[in-house]
């Protein structure tokens, strides 16, 4: 299954201030993630200030994928999850770090031998994860969730992977805002971390 292309309209001020359209088509950035075929980004915007600069600028979205926002700003993107494989849930541990890489941050990924998904992840960040069609499964340290077409997830900044288990393709809409740990949470993560270095 396939889904339709996404149409991204963007608008902007002429000179004398007229809302005008000043893109109407395709996404400047789509990248099928190669360590994990059948995963494809779509980037639709992203912010790098907050406030954000209302203007007329560039498409922010050409150039590398960067899972996280920019420092201060904010990211939104379409994300195509294809099912889980019995090959991916065996092996896909050791392709981590490759697919991690190329959405432009290699230390997200917390993949350990024992992790409940191959791709355990967290990010530094506020992101409203939206199930936009098919069915996902969210996977945290210690809990599940089923998600079906509607559901929501805030996700501030935990350990999580994104589970396919319908035998169907998946599309979500995510929206990733720059976030710094509260101290004590941070305390904790730090923590959690010396002891698995032990």
């Amino acid at each position: 299954m396939s889904f339709p292309p996404i149409r991204r309209v963007v608008t902007g001020h002429d000179a004398d201030g007229r809302a005008v359209v000043v893109s109407d088509g395709p996404l400047s950035n789509i990248a099928e993630i190669a360590a994990i075929p059948g995963t494809v980004f779509h980037e639709v915007w992203s912010t790098s200030e907050s406030p954000a600069r209302v203007d007329n600028g560039p498409d922010p979205t050409v150039g590398a994928l960067m899972l996280p926002p920019p420092s201060h700003g904010t990211r939104m993107r379409f994300v195509d999850i294809p099912p889980d494989t019995p090959e991916f849930l065996a092996h896909g541990a050791a392709n981590m770090h490759a697919a991690f890489s190329q959405i432009g941050d290699a230390d997200a990924s917390t993949v350990k031998a024992d992790s409940p998904h191959p791709l355990m992840h967290r990010t530094e960040s506020i992101d409203y994860g939206v199930v936009i069609e098919g069915e996902m499964t969210l996977i945290l340290d210690d809990a599940e969730v089923a998600l079906k077409p509607g559901s929501v997830v805030i996700q501030r900044g935990t350990n999580h992977a994104w589970a396919n288990r319908s035998g169907r393709m998946c599309r979500m809409l995510f929206v990733l805002i720059d976030g710094v740990y509260d101290p004590a949470i941070a305390a904790a993560l730090a923590g959690h971390a010396q002891e698995e270095a032990r």
